[in-house]
């Protein structure tokens, strides 16, 4: 069995530190729980197969319910998505950060097991100090559906 960490971190100027170690586990295909403005999500990197299968492991979620994917910065969708319609961008922009999920057509870099096998992608960019610091000191997109066991 894995070992479980436990990083205090004020809300509202989240230690770099502690950001830092959780950063790491996510590139290396760990699992990190975190807050966000509406719920606490388990977080795994998005673009790494083994990481979303340990992911819907751990929730014991059906592989056929894709996890919301979190992004640090409105243009990390880019990389995502095929497009960005115009009208995505003019919500992305009123309402990002925020609890405001998009769903997009996926570009080829995002893995099958993170969408289902579906063409398209769920994205947003939440509203919190440490989920938005964890995500953009990953330096990946993060799949985090919410903390708590499925079902």
């Amino acid at each position: 069995m894995k070992k479980t960490l436990v990083f205090k971190v004020n809300p509202e100027n989240p230690e770099i530190e502690a950001i830092r170690k959780a950063a790491s586990i996510i590139r290396n295909g760990g699992l990190v729980a975190f807050p966000t403005e509406t719920v606490y999500g388990l977080g795994a990197d998005a673009l790494n197969v083994k990481a979303v299968l340990a992911l819907f492991k751990a929730k014991r979620r059906p592989f056929d319910n894709p996890p919301i994917v979190h992004v640090g910065r409105s243009e990390d969708v880019y990389k995502l998505v095929v497009e960005v319609p115009a009208k995505a961008e003019i919500l992305m922009k009123t309402f990002w950060p925020g609890p405001l999920t998009l769903v997009f057509r996926r570009s080829s870099i995002v893995p099958d097991v993170t969408v289902a096998g579906l063409d398209t992608i769920a994205v947003r960019m939440p509203k919190h100090n440490v989920a938005l610091a964890l995500i953009r000191e990953s330096g990946c997109p993060i799949a985090a559906p919410s903390a708590n066991l499925a079902g």
